[in-house]
């Protein structure tokens, strides 16, 4: 008779993998069973729809959604979503990567905190319209990690036309600066964009405008604007925005939504919702972005009146030399000036205004510091502090300006039409900072944020309607088509988090921290963040504009 054998820990756990094995095994043999690429198992599934989650696994196959449900075939990679939702990729509504993604288009910090899709171009494409075409081509050579378009700037046109002046365009002229859009807009780019608080783009008036979306509006194009004032004369900047989509008749989207003055906290941005609501109403397509954070960030130059910037760098510098300019300038900021966008009078004065890059070493010992400290240190005025710095600046001085409310933040977020948007761009390298200078933590937590404190912190969302906003209404708004869901067929972008540990840890003191609570993030089917690792994958796309004409944009 055989001898009898006591069962060792080593023999348990052998059997413990040979039964897994073999129910692996029977999964695979379930007759007719397919084979994915990816399973995404056991997750609790948000569509992007705004419906309630349900639980399922998620088949990827060649890039797309294969199948939503009991899954019975497996997957070569098999991701395990016990305990986590999977929720479509994160589009970004409002990015900077356009001028670094050709040279580093791994997209790190945005991957990390959940953004598989970014539209880009408030300052325009990096390039001149008859080279967009190939901007876009260069990019799907090189691979880029994350799904990319861009709008083309009216200024861009402009400036080739008119160059760095304020004065208007002849009807000649115009018609050159819409041939320039018309270019863009057939080589792929989205719509027209405006800065209207940044010479040049400030010098342009609401007629001109008009004629020029008109162009973007012949091609399907959407026009999207940083208004003209987001302070005190933040109805009238609305007004006119509607106002361009209107008569030109095109959709139009409010970059970075938000009541930039103190005054008018609490009560501005609910009249902003009754005016974009109005005009919803009489059939103007107008919706808008916010990124979610109190204070903003642009270059330090901004808090100079906009008629000393005509010229350029070079002609603001002549006049920053002379004494008597640089006192009309300090009366001007402490009294206003029609027309122009006060940011020292909306972050409550220079305490509010905070140097974030000093682009000079020898100054970067006031970084972190305001204005105000910094004209105390040096016992000058702080506007004198700020011409200096702006002055002795190796390139753009930027600054972050504290000058909006939480509660507003919360208003807009409530708003049905509004999506997200960071105003930050993809890093160069990984911890570093955008591709505009700014150390602002809303290029690496803007999204978790949204998640971590509007959502499981202060209730002012619910998940699935947090997740519409990034997700389906993004990619609906913007045309993107087969993106922004989960569902069959669709482009497989995907973020698969932990709602109970997502977390923004990107602070003002210490901005460039990736966030926490993210375990995976694919983007058109491949895996390009494992645990917060990239994996170096670059399966990323360019998303073209409506107006693309294939034929005219193909590279030699």
């Amino acid at each position: 008779m055989p001898r009898s054998r006591v069962a060792t820990p080593a023999l348990l756990i052998g059997v413990a993998a040979l039964a897994i094995a073999v129910v692996g095994l029977a999964r695979a043999l379930v007759p007719g069973a397919p084979v994915y690429d990816i399973v995404v198992r056991g997750g609790r599934v948000l569509d992007g729809m705004g419906n309630p989650w349900i639980r399922a696994d998620v088949a990827i196959q060649d890039g797309r959604f294969a199948a939503i449900g009991h899954v019975e075939g497996r997957g070569r990679q098999e991701i395990d979503a016990t305990g986590r939702y999977v929720s479509p990729g994160w589009i970004d509504m409002m990015d900077q990567s356009g001028w670094v993604l050709p040279t580093s288009g791994l997209s790190e910090n945005k991957l990390r905190m959940g953004v598989t899709t970014a539209i880009g171009g408030e300052g325009g494409t990096p390039v001149p319209a008859e080279r967009v075409a190939e901007y876009f081509a260069g990019l799907e050579k090189t691979g880029i990690s994350i799904n990319f378009g861009s709008y083309f700037s009216e200024a861009q046109a402009r400036t080739a036309v008119l160059g760095n002046t304020a004065r208007a365009p002849s009807a000649e002229e115009i018609r050159r600066m819409q041939a320039i859009l018309d270019t863009a807009m057939r080589a792929g780019a989205m719509g027209m964009t405006t800065a209207l608080i940044y010479p040049p783009g400030s010098f342009a008036a609401t007629e001109e405008l008009v004629e020029m979306a008109k162009v973007a509006a012949r091609h399907g194009g959407t026009y999207a604007s940083h208004i003209r004032d987001e302070g005190t004369g933040l109805l009238a900047a609305i007004d006119e925005a509607i106002t361009i989509g209107e008569r030109a008749g095109l959709p139009v989207e409010i970059f970075h939504l938000k009541v930039a003055h103190q005054s008018g906290w609490g009560t501005r941005m609910a009249e902003v919702g009754r005016a974009i609501e109005a005009a919803r109403a009489r059939g103007v397509d107008v919706a808008a972005d916010l990124y979610v954070y109190t204070a903003g960030g642009t270059g330090l130059e901004a808090t100079i009146p906009s008629w000393a910037q005509e010229g350029g760098r070079g002609a603001l510098l002549q006049r920053l030399a002379n004494p008597e300019i640089r006192a009309r300038l300090e009366r001007e900021i402490a009294s206003g000036v029609p027309g122009w966008s006060n940011l020292v009078e909306a972050a409550g004065g220079w305490g509010g205004v905070v140097l974030s890059n000093a682009q000079n070493p020898d100054n970067a010992r006031f970084e972190g510091q305001s204005l105000e400290a910094i004209g105390k240190a040096w016992g000058k005025d702080p506007a004198d502090a700020a011409f200096d710095l702006v002055a002795q600046g190796k390139g753009r001085v930027m600054a972050i300006f504290h000058m909006m409310s939480e509660p507003d933040i919360e208003t807009a977020l409530r708003f049905p039409w509004t999506s997200i948007g960071s105003d930050a761009g993809a890093a160069a390298t990984e911890g570093g900072q955008d591709p505009t200078g700014l150390t602002h933590p809303r290029a690496y937590g803007n999204f978790p944020r949204v998640l971590a404190r509007y959502v499981r912190e202060r209730g002012v969302l619910r998940l699935e309607d947090a997740v519409r906003k990034m997700t389906s209404w993004p990619a609906t708004r913007m045309r993107l088509a087969g993106r922004g869901a989960i569902r069959e067929g669709g482009w497989a972008d995907v973020v698969v988090f932990d709602a109970a540990t997502i977390e923004d840890l990107a602070t003002y003191e210490a901005p460039t921290q990736s966030p926490r609570g993210i375990d995976y993030v694919l983007v058109n089917g491949q895996i390009v963040i494992d645990h917060g690792r990239h994996t170096g994958a670059r399966p990323g796309r360019v998303l073209y504009g409506p107006g693309r004409n294939v034929l005219q944009s193909a590279t030699p």
